[in-house]
């Protein structure tokens, strides 16, 4: 890594632009720009999450790994042309997946966010994580996008989904289903 800020600001984003890592600047508003914010705003989220879950909770190892990845992959996107996120780390995200949906029963309604404060912070990460991914698909319309990273994206949506059902379960807590309006 390169040198460290000493000094955190440095008034050459006041044009409204900002560096990458390349070199280049960019708009701050461009898209590259809004992925690499929404993607922090995911690790923040989970961040959250995990202040929420006790340390010794087993899901806390993967939640941090999680964290890191995306970290990576704020990096990947803030230098283009830059590789971080493989399609091996999607698959390890699918068996951390597979591992968390076998013991949850299978969905037979929608399912609203809540259940316990850690469930609805989980589907809260979910939904920033889902536009994460809207992000990427925009700028792969522009720009060369690693498909690993939009992969990555899919795959923990369903995995912030599926954790949030199971936190919502444990210790005799329960998922709230969605009610047709006519039912209500």
């Amino acid at each position: 890594m390169g040198h460290r800020l000493s000094k955190i600001y440095t008034r050459t984003g006041d044009d409204g632009t900002t560096g990458l890592g390349d070199g280049s600047r960019i708009s701050k508003d461009h898209l590259r720009m809004e992925a690499i914010g929404t993607v922090d705003e995911i690790n923040s989220h989970i961040g959250v999450l995990r202040a929420e879950l006790a340390p010794e909770d087993d899901v806390q190892e993967l939640l941090s790994r999680i964290q890191h990845d995306l970290f990576d992959l704020g990096g990947e996107l803030a230098v283009p042309g830059y590789t971080m996120i493989s399609e091996q780390r999607v698959t390890e995200l699918e068996t951390s997946l597979d591992n968390l949906n076998e013991d949850l029963p299978p969905l037979k309604n929608f399912i609203l966010p809540g259940g316990s404060k850690a469930a609805a912070q989980c589907h809260l990460a979910r939904v920033v994580c889902r536009r994460g991914e809207r992000c990427l698909v925009s700028l792969s319309k522009h720009e060369d996008i690693n498909l690993s990273a939009r992969q990555y994206l899919n795959r923990l949506s369903d995995l912030l989904f599926v954790l949030a059902r199971a936190l919502a379960r444990r210790d005799g807590g329960q998922e709230v289903l969605w009610v047709q309006a006519d039912k209500r």
